[in-house]
């Protein structure tokens, strides 16, 4: 009996957020909409995951016209979303009546399949974005964040799979991320997903080991329903199988597709250009990597993770921060890597390489994390650490959203008149900070998207090293302005010098030839510290909140600043107690290694 194999296709989100940090624009969508509209996909995965952040914080595109111009543009067929449960698309649980509203805007708006997980696999995170999805009238898929450790076994995630389907849930997804799945192992648990409960099952799993394609193919045998590919020329390596190559496999057999192949073809001759164009966000880190089965480093982190070591010029410790990982993931009581967990973990391996010491700084993030704030941890956490970041505070035992107050009518009045719709407060919603600004931008008429680089010729362009110190300018360009950080300068030779800079958050090395002799230098006008009351940061960054104001008197270890690197908060600590004489940050400032931010004096 055959049974034909459904396909969605991630082109337009997860593709280029694995391979291209998620810098796709709409611009590049629309044009080949109407060939990928007559494909025949079960669904196009078009929205959801980083492309909202990217989209306001990159772009300077409003994501919810984004979707709006593309349900227009593929009447035919199923748009899918990637939803975090309670989380959403940011990086903190909000409250029911903020999910409920974001749902049904979402499903307003043109989102059809919702694929809804919970970083931690916590099901109780994800019931009230499963219900407001129902209540939409539209598809609620239940997700399984795949990942591997001693307490993860294919009896937990089958009785996972069993508590999404007593909720509702319409389909059951293996949400393998990072690429962990092995063929036999994907065989064996797909057959008891199918025996167990009677969901249709779908297969997403990234190619970052090389194995995917074979992955799929078992889950096929076994009886999964539906796969997740990518148009070849954003597949492969940490995306996902090619759909060209999984139709040509299947073509002819019980589990054909029914694609059309040289459709497909022409789809992917288009997106081959495409990718060419944002040749300045490819990373050398999203090729066939067999470690992530040890560091478990998702697709979708990679690329971003490898660009921010890149931009705080420490590209260079890579390495040391892939090894860090896993004992990291150990000590929280291994979460599987996917968002927000996967930068909450991937941030604090960083900061411990950085620093020389473990949990030396420790985030915000992972303070919350090991109080209980994103639910239930799946194994045991080093108590000693929990001691370490949260002291004697109480640990939270119930869903982490039943402590928290209704939201939407206090967003709505934070942001005022700067908000034109419900989907402009649920903007500000996700993302306080750049929402904001995006907003005020938009009023004002000043959106400037970050530059795309041409092509470079041979030898103009190479990948910055060493350890830079930025310096921060505004560049205006015909009415557009930039944000452009020299992160440092290399030496003149043939009247030429190497700048390494970063524009718009995007780490370049470019050449130029000096119209004059002054070259300005790495650094702002802040002093070094040199005191232990010279309070200041182990990496660049933004401020937050500054804590204190002059003529407070603090004690040794009391958080005096907030700071924000690599999208994770941080508490900066005054090292002594003493008398707070001077502040020279405040509120938005960008800050880099050393300088002083704060003088005590003891």
């Amino acid at each position: 009996m055959s049974k034909k194999i459904h396909v969605t296709d991630t082109i337009l989100r997860d593709a280029h957020q694995s391979l291209l940090a998620t810098r796709m624009r709409t611009e590049d969508m629309l044009p080949i909409c109407d060939k990928l509209d007559k494909v025949g996909y079960w669904s196009l995965e078009v929205w959801g995951g980083a492309t909202f952040d990217a989209c306001v914080r990159f772009l300077k595109e409003d994501p919810w016209e984004r979707l709006r111009k593309l349900r227009a543009a593929l009447p035919n067929t199923r748009l899918q979303m990637l939803l975090r449960g309670q989380n959403l698309l940011g990086y903190r649980h909000y409250s029911d009546d903020v999910v409920k509203a974001f749902v049904a805007k979402a499903a307003v708006n043109g989102i059809d399949v919702f694929r809804i997980f919970d970083a931690m696999n916590d099901v109780r995170n994800l019931r009230v974005a499963i219900e407001a999805v129902k209540a939409a009238g539209k598809h609620a898929q239940g997700t399984i964040a795949y990942t591997t450790s001693p307490v993860h076994t294919i009896d937990a995630f089958v009785a996972q799979a069993r508590q999404m389907e007593a909720m509702g849930c319409d389909s059951v997804a293996i949400k393998d991320m990072a690429g962990l799945l092995t063929p036999y192992a994907t065989g064996e648990l797909v057959k008891a997903l199918k025996a167990e409960q009677s969901l249709p099952v779908f297969i997403h799993s990234h190619d970052t080991a090389g194995l995917a394609a074979m992955c799929q193919l078992k889950a096929i045998e076994n009886g999964a329903d539906h796969i997740d590919t990518a148009i070849s020329s954003f597949a492969w390596g940490t995306s996902h199988p090619g759909t060209e190559s999984m139709v040509a496999a299947l073509k002819g057999s019980e589990f054909d597709t029914g694609i059309d192949l040289e459709l497909l073809q022409e789809i992917g001759l288009y997106f081959y250009a495409v990718r060419k164009k944002y040749h300045q966000f490819e990373s050398e880190f999203t090729a066939v990597d067999t470690r992530v089965q040890v560091n478990q480093v998702p697709g979708g982190m990679i690329s971003n993770l490898a660009n921010q070591l890149k931009e705080q010029g420490a590209l260079n410790r890579m390495n040391e921060v892939l090894a860090e990982i896993p004992r990291v993931r150990e000590d929280l009581g291994f979460p599987p890597l996917v968002t927000p967990t996967s930068q909450i973990v991937g941030t604090q391996a960083f900061f411990n390489v950085l620093a020389g010491e473990r949990y030396k700084t420790i985030t915000n993030e992972v303070k919350l994390y090991l109080q209980g704030g994103y639910g239930k941890a799946p194994g045991v956490v080093n108590e000693q650490l929990r001691r370490q970041a949260i002291g004697s505070e109480e640990v939270i035992d119930v869903r982490p959203a039943d402590l928290l107050k209704p939201e939407m009518t206090k967003l709505r009045a934070d942001i005022g008149n700067l908000a034109k719709s419900e989907e402009d407060v649920l903007t500000y919603a996700m993302f306080p900070d750049i929402g904001r600004k995006f907003l005020e931008e938009r009023e004002a008429g000043t959106l400037a998207p970050e530059v795309l680089l041409p092509i470079p010729e041979a030898g103009a362009v190479r990948s910055a090293g060493g350890e830079g110190v930025p310096t921060e300018f505004v560049i205006d360009v015909h009415g557009e302005t930039y944000r452009v950080d020299i992160t440092g300068v290399g030496v003149k030779a043939e009247g030429k010098r190497h700048f390494y800079l970063s524009i718009d958050g995007m780490p370049e090395e470019v050449v130029f030839e000096p119209l004059n002799e002054f070259v300005g230098g790495g650094s702002s006008k802040r002093k070094q510290a040199s005191e232990p009351g010279h309070v200041s940061t182990t990496m660049p960054g933004n401020i937050v909140d500054v804590l204190v104001k002059e003529g407070d008197v603090v004690k040794a270890g009391q958080a005096v600043l907030i700071t924000e690197a690599m999208k994770m908060e941080t508490e900066v600590q005054s090292a002594i107690a003493g008398k707070v004489t001077a502040i020279h940050v405040a509120k938005g400032d960008r800050v880099n290694p050393g300088e002083i931010l704060i003088e005590i004096e003891g």
